[in-house]
């Protein structure tokens, strides 16, 4: 007992509690803060799907069907993503309008980000899906423009036109231009496919390789006050080039002619 309260006693002591103490309140923090965590993100969550059901029922279910199951107005949006819904409503192409054309062309979008992702998160509960891209898999750093060039004029040039300029396709539908458009939205378009467009997931694309593309669409469609392949007659490819070389080349030809036949006979009067 003497020994006990000499070690008691101990100046030591007082500092050994006190690390016995603080390692006890660390473990039971390590222990339950997480839980608490987890729970306020799931309860956050929780909250932005149901918003995002009363703004669904709103503006999209007359459409789409009560629980997304689609209708004859519009497809079924069970197992589409968040990514879809970003892109469609982001772009304005969502809501549609009553009267549709061949297909839904981009317009002002009337909701807010906010909204957006409410929506998003709602039907991502319905089935999984592309979720919304980060800034890292978009953005410029590391890209390859070169390398997005190749695969957009191998993959994309037939419809997009080789600077993403747009152009026809059949009965009334065509592929829209990527100017102005968000790097954001053109790689939820690879990924999701919307409209007539394939889709390109990562197994087919790599998120490398839709990074790259993006940054050639930037590089080409970014800074106007200098273009080093000179006049690029709208950048509409072969058949602008086509026009002009057919007018103003074989229309100079003819002028030439004409007047070359005028001075000839001219000089037999003479």
């Amino acid at each position: 007992m003497k020994k006990l309260s000499a070690r008691r006693r101990h100046p030591l002591a007082a500092v050994v509690v006190l690390l016995l103490a603080l390692a006890a309140t660390g473990g039971l923090y390590a222990a339950f803060a997480p839980a608490g965590k987890a729970q306020a993100d799931e309860t956050s969550q929780s909250l932005t799907i149901k918003e995002g059901k009363k703004l669904y029922e709103v503006g999209c279910a007359s459409c789409h069907g009560t629980g997304g199951q689609g209708s004859s107005d519009g497809p079924s949006l069970v197992g589409v993503g968040a990514a879809a819904v970003d892109f469609q409503v982001g772009t304005g192409r969502m809501p549609a309008a009553t009267s549709q054309g061949a297909q839904v062309p981009r317009k002002k979008n009337i909701y807010t980000q906010a909204q957006i992702d409410q929506l998003a998160a709602y039907i991502a509960s319905l089935g999984a899906g592309p979720s919304v891209p980060t800034e890292e898999q978009y953005g410029p750093g590391g890209a390859d423009i070169a390398k997005g060039g190749e695969l957009f004029r191998t993959n994309c040039a037939q419809c997009h036109n080789f600077t993403g300029k747009g152009g026809a396709l059949t009965k009334g539908k065509y592929a829209p231009s990527l100017e102005g458009v968000a790097p954001k939205h053109i790689y939820e378009a690879m990924q999701t496919g919307p409209q007539n467009m394939p889709s390109f997931p990562d197994t087919t694309m790599s998120e490398k390789n839709k990074k790259d593309i993006i940054a050639y669409l930037n590089a080409v469609n970014g800074d106007k006050t200098e273009n080093p392949g000179g006049l690029e007659l709208g950048g509409l490819g072969p058949v602008s080039e086509g026009l002009f070389a057919w007018i103003f080349g074989l229309g100079a030809l003819i002028a030439v002619a004409v007047w070359v036949a005028a001075r000839t006979a001219k000089a037999k009067k003479s």
